[in-house]
């Protein structure tokens, strides 16, 4: 941690006002990424798709609720995963339920998907008191169509994967352990944001995003970054319900 200056109400406001400037250019950045993003061409989704929810199948178009846009995070929680999602999504998805009533009035359903089967899906969301759709890709080809998981041969053949499943670093074996899974098998979910589309009758994708993307990060992670104190640089979490302390 840096050491940090002390100074007058003076000082620090000249400080505050030079953040300020590069605070104003990175939102302008900003808006100009998003008129990017929203400019994004539309893919028609042609293959079709069912899924496992809690009220049984339903297709990708079913999932809309209604609506005319689907937002879905991608939790790390494969079919090997035998205790529990990864932390680190667990801690966005705790993030999520205050946001359902705001989004569901702007034409969004917002949903998460996992992996592993929808059993182990409805336990793990009764566990940590989730309200938020859950769906299960399970035995379907539809994460590794769009890139949210990879097949054990491809994720052999990625030099940057195969070094961490070789020689992985402490807060990742920790992290192995915490969801019951070896990493050859667990580092093959891809935590992601995907957007998609429905206009006369047609599902479009629209958008996605993944690790390491700030985006990808729970909310409390936002918060901290305006706290006086940085916090440690690797990225351990637990669960709620998991703290040591």
């Amino acid at each position: 941690m840096p050491e940090h200056t002390i100074a007058s109400r003076e000082q620090w406001q000249a400080a505050r006002d030079e953040l300020a400037e590069l605070e104003g250019e990175q939102a302008k950045r900003n808006e100009e990424i998003k008129r990017k993003r929203l400019e994004l061409p539309w893919v028609p989704v042609e293959k079709e798709y069912e899924f496992d929810t809690e009220d049984g199948k339903k297709t990708l178009a079913e999932l809309f609720d209604g609506r005319s846009q689907l937002l879905a995070y991608n939790i790390m929680f494969g079919p090997d995963y035998t205790l529990g999602a990864c932390p680190g999504c667990t801690s966005l998805g705790d993030g999520l339920d205050g946001t359902l009533v705001h989004v569901n009035h702007r034409d969004v359903t917002l949903i998460c998907f996992s992996r592993a089967p929808i059993e182990q899906l409805t336990a793990y969301k009764r566990r940590m008191g989730w309200q938020f759709p859950y769906v299960s890709t399970y035995d379907t080809d539809f994460p590794f169509d769009f890139g949210l998981a990879l097949t054990e041969e491809r994720a052999q053949q990625i030099p940057e994967l195969k070094q961490m499943i070789d020689d992985p670093p402490e807060w990742l074996e920790e992290w192995s352990q915490q969801v019951g899974a070896e990493l050859k098998d667990g580092l093959r979910e891809n935590p992601s944001w995907i957007a998609f589309a429905r206009e006369n009758g047609t599902v479009y994708h629209t958008y996605t995003v993944s690790a390491p993307d700030p985006f990808v990060a729970p909310y409390f992670d936002f918060l901290l970054e305006r706290t006086p104190k940085a916090g440690s640089p690797e990225p351990r979490a637990w669960r709620k319900d998991e703290y040591p302390d």
